[in-house]
């Protein structure tokens, strides 16, 4: 089963937020295999905050792996759910020391900007296979946002895109991938 979850999560790295430049600094460390992934399986908030502190740890230690997915398959397939976990992880970085040398993005199938509507083309942004933590170190992204635009301009661009191609292009490659992947 993790085979399959990663499966479709690469797929959608490289389809949506490669494809798509969702994100421009993905391709760099998607091609070398930089990328850590890791399925967390258990339901349990405790558990998946404790994979949170061995990845964050794990990245501290490695120079091969640059950044890292934690896949949560079971516990948090609700959204609401999922934003507890997401609150209690920002915490849990703050209480860690993490803060200021790592920041988590957020993925989620059912994923829903504060701003946007439910129905919205733009939270396909950050709509995924599956719900996800991704750790990313704050001096890789410093370095990456010396040579692009502003962060801003990147979100602004990445909803035009999302809008023009619509909720049901992304609804059906969503569900394609995770198809393909056998998950």
């Amino acid at each position: 089963m993790n085979s399959a979850i990663i499966s479709a999560t690469r797929a959608w790295l490289e389809k949506v937020v490669i494809g798509y430049n969702f994100c421009p600094f993905a391709k760099p460390v998607f091609v070398p295999e930089k990328i850590a992934y890791i399925v967390q399986p258990s339901a349990d908030f405790a558990d998946m905050l404790e994979t949170l502190y061995e990845q964050c740890k794990q990245l501290q230690c490695g120079e091969h792996i640059t950044t890292t997915l934690i896949i949560y398959p079971n516990g948090v397939e609700a959204f609401d759910t999922y934003l507890d976990l997401l609150g209690m992880a920002e915490q849990f970085m703050d209480r860690s020391g993490f803060t200021g040398e790592f920041q988590l993005a957020s993925f989620h199938p059912d994923y829903v900007f504060a701003e946007q509507d439910p129905d919205s083309a733009a939270n396909y942004t950050n709509r995924s296979p599956y719900p996800m933590l991704h750790i990313i170190r704050e001096v890789d992204i410093d370095m990456a946002m010396k040579e692009k635009e502003d962060a801003s301009a990147i979100y602004q661009r990445n909803i035009r895109k999302a809008n023009t191609l619509g909720a049901a292009h992304f609804d059906a490659l969503l569900a394609e991938l995770k198809r393909d992947g056998k998950a």
